[in-house]
């Protein structure tokens, strides 16, 4: 491949994911698609609705996932949720952190950028707080206790660290074929239809039994729609990363390379160490080192899809703090976010859906603590606002 045809995919594959991304910010703020909001919505009215689409989501991702594994189109061992360390205390307390900053600060790091497209400075306030606080967790100060001490409590795991490999041992390292499905690969493709399977039953099953009638099966699909998009969102950019963006040889360095991707692996959806590296790029705009990589360009693109669907549904509005008190604890949650998502390496998109979609140990475990640092969070401010009455 020639130099410019190298640097014209690359271009091509930053303004697909820009694109891309668009969509997905123009249906999150159309359809309120919210992981925050789901959780809220079944703690404080047993409402299922918002909740079944983000697992319908997380299932699609993972379905998407394991038939391009399947196909052979991209390998597990690329990606960047792939490692042979289950980093068991990073994962709980940079979860826990995460999902109790989330819920301060009225929404994840995806909510937070989908609001900023709507005219909402609080969460612009959040997005800044959130950056430098990722980047210092990335390359700063809170760094070096995150490397020194955080990710020197691990368990060694067989191969990319997937359950999938976990469960099938030495098996994944047969070879050969069984209908076209390469066998180290079998039992990955396996497992992942079949929880996908499952996932979609529970989301039918959770939504039928919180409404109060029977849905049919129209009405339950204009319910879950969102959710099955955001799922094949996440599956397109694993295709544009891992796929379109796969050149076996540099023309520069003759390696194998992933165009745009800023760890070098291949990626998928995630808001946490793309707003670092979008503030690194404005900060340091005339150095010309410093380029738009596909994890900035995400981020820039969700604001955008946010932005234009706010524009055409006329519900584009500023909106500031209510008191001192409103910005402490967005501040705080900010914070809390930026810290904890990269400790965790991933958000609710980042582990709750790109991670998720590998079937990663790691990604597991994050949810679980996202889910119950949300909870705690949410419980804390129940019991504010109690007192207050």
């Amino acid at each position: 491949m020639q130099d410019a045809q190298f640097y014209a995919l690359a271009t091509q594959v930053l303004w697909c994911t820009f694109l891309l991304m668009g969509v997905l910010g123009f249906v999150a703020q159309r359809t309120h698609f919210c992981t925050m909001g789901a959780i809220v919505d079944v703690l404080s009215f047993g409402a299922w609705r918002r909740a079944c689409q983000v697992i319908l989501a997380m299932a699609v991702s993972l379905l998407g996932f394991t038939c391009l594994v399947g196909m052979g189109a991209i390998e597990p061992a690329q990606t960047l949720y792939a490692t042979a360390k289950w980093f068991w205390l990073s994962d709980a307390l940079g979860g826990l952190l995460f999902g109790m900053g989330m819920v301060l600060a009225s929404g994840c790091g995806n909510k937070t950028l989908v609001r900023m497209g709507t005219g909402n400075l609080k969460s612009w306030v959040v997005f800044l707080v959130m950056g430098v606080a990722a980047w210092a967790t990335l390359k700063g100060i809170t760094a070096v206790f995150r490397v020194r001490v955080l990710e020197t409590f691990f368990v060694a795991l067989p191969g990319s660290g997937s359950l999938a490999e976990f469960l099938w041992g030495s098996h994944a390292l047969l070879h050969g074929s069984v209908a076209g499905i390469q066998l180290h690969a079998l039992g990955w493709v396996l497992l992942g239809w079949a929880l996908s399977v499952l996932m979609i039953g529970a989301c039918v099953g959770l939504l039928q039994k919180s409404e109060s009638q029977p849905l049919g099966a129209r009405a339950t699909w204009q319910l879950l729609w969102p959710g099955a998009l955001v799922g094949m969102v996440v599956t397109l950019a694993w295709c544009l990363s891992g796929v379109v963006g796969h050149v076996l040889e540099n023309p520069l360095t003759l390696e194998e390379v992933f165009l745009a991707s800023q760890s070098g692996k291949v990626e998928a959806v995630t808001f946490v160490s793309p707003m670092a590296y979008v503030l690194d790029w404005l900060i340091f705009y005339s150095d010309e080192s410093k380029v738009l990589g596909y994890a900035a360009v995400s981020a820039l693109g969700v604001v955008s899809g946010a932005f234009v669907s706010a524009l055409l549904s006329r519900s584009l509005r500023w909106e500031g703090f209510g008191s001192t008190e409103d910005l402490g604890l967005h501040l705080m949650g900010a914070l809390l976010m930026g810290v904890g998502g990269v400790v965790a390496m991933g958000c609710t998109f980042g582990q709750g859906m790109s991670g998720f979609s590998t079937l990663s140990i790691n990604a597991l475990e994050v949810v679980l603590f996202i889910v119950l640092g949300a909870v705690i969070a949410f419980r804390y401010q129940a019991w504010r606002l109690e007192r207050l009455l």
